[in-house]
């Protein structure tokens, strides 16, 4: 696995979203802090499963994916994003 990950932060409602780019696993939380934790304990049991499994597999987050969650209809979301580098 790789040591650094590429994350979307983005506030959807009343809560924050984190997103990864490497792998599409997502993170929820009240706060942009909690949700990065909350992505950062998938990211750890994913990859528990990934070393241990042979038929898991890992894939980068298409374009469309990534074009759905940044448009995601919301009256109450921000238009703000932020990216940021994540240690996992």
């Amino acid at each position: 696995m790789i040591d650094f990950y590429t994350v979307i932060v983005r506030k959807s409602a009343d809560y924050w979203v984190s997103l990864c780019l490497e792998n599409g696993l997502v993170g929820q939380g009240n706060t942009p802090e909690q949700s990065i934790d909350k992505l950062k304990q998938a990211i750890e049991s994913f990859s528990e499963v990934y070393e241990a499994e042979s038929d898991v597999y890992l894939s980068p987050l298409s374009i469309n994916k990534l074009h759905e969650f940044l448009i995601l209809e919301d009256a109450e979301a921000s238009d703000s994003y932020e990216l940021r580098k994540v240690y996992a």
